[in-house]
């Protein structure tokens, strides 16, 4: 018998798979399918102050390996989450679940971070920093460690005895200089990686085929890069690490772990295929039998030590 089970930031999940925020909503269209409550979490859909419409269509486009998505971060707002999605989604999963908690400034952060974190249902708060600083003519949190550390040191005044954990975004130079900035910051852990900014054209129009000119490449493309990201993450802090990026089967689940990841989010293959992690969650224990793997805990940076 295997053991799934592993710890993120003090809290037990009964295995590593962690549906990533954007591709599960508030659980209520899965739940339809499966019993969600099989999921170790899941991250719910980024949530600001205010509601947002989010950005112009078209929003998704295909690519070789993958997805473009320039969605906006549309949400109801925190206090339609707090007061309608979380009861809601209290029916139909039992376990706590991540919060994604998103800003256009620090104090926007505060604020939504404040509010979450006083919800029973909330482990943990999953702040994503890839998030356009209005301050710094858009320039997303992220991508400088001074804006990294500044969200973090605010968040955490605020998160009571909920683990923070950072979302990273890969695009930056170095990627172990911002996880560093959050670990001196506070940061209980980190998530890594958010998607990575490319585009598309349409060819007979003549023009960016999304309606935001840009957006966030996911899918299987994306794997190796985070997979690289994950590993020297974990070289240059000791913090537990949520890895994402591609993640499609048990395999990569186990690779993602191997190289450096406590846990594992499934992104845009819950797109492609809604059973995406179920599937991987029944496949896990039988890779784990194959690969001679006893418990899940065992293997978490692994491929560092040989």
């Amino acid at each position: 018998m295997v053991d799934t089970q592993v710890t993120l930031c003090g809290l037990p999940l009964s295995n590593p798979l962690i549906p990533a925020s954007g591709t599960f909503g508030y659980g209520q269209e899965f739940a339809q399918l499966y019993d969600i409550d099989l999921l170790g979490t899941f991250s719910f859909k980024g949530t600001t102050a205010q509601p947002r419409f989010g950005n112009p269509t078209p929003r998704i486009a295909e690519t070789m390996g993958g997805m473009l998505n320039a969605v906006g971060l549309q949400n109801p707002g925190v206090e339609a989450v707090v007061g309608e999605e979380l009861p809601a989604l209290a029916k139909i999963f039992h376990k706590p679940v991540m919060a994604n908690v998103c800003g256009s400034t620090v104090e926007e952060y505060v604020t939504v971070a404040e509010r979450l974190a006083a919800c029973p249902q909330v482990g943990w708060l999953e702040v994503n920093i890839s998030c356009p600083n209005v301050h710094a003519g858009g320039l997303a949190f992220g991508t400088t460690s001074q804006g990294a550390a500044q969200v973090t040191e605010a968040v955490k005044r605020v998160a009571g005895d909920k683990p923070v954990i950072m979302k990273l975004s890969p695009n930056v130079t170095d990627i172990t200089e911002i996880a560093r900035a959050c670990a001196g910051a506070g940061a209980d852990g980190l998530s890594l990686i958010n998607t990575l900014l490319g585009m598309r054209l349409d060819l007979c129009r003549r023009r960016p085929l999304l309606g935001n000119t840009t957006g966030g490449l996911s899918g299987g493309a994306v794997f190796p890069i985070a997979l690289r990201m994950v590993w020297q993450v974990y070289e240059a802090v000791k913090l537990p690490i949520v890895g994402m990026g591609g993640v499609e089967t048990a395999r990569d689940v186990i690779e993602m772990m191997m190289a450096g990841a406590t846990a594992v989010g499934v992104g845009a293959a819950n797109l492609t295929d809604p059973y995406a992690c179920k599937r991987i969650i029944e496949e896990l224990p039988q890779v784990m039998e194959e690969l001679g793997i006893g418990s899940l805990k065992e293997i978490i940076g692994g491929a560092h030590h040989g």
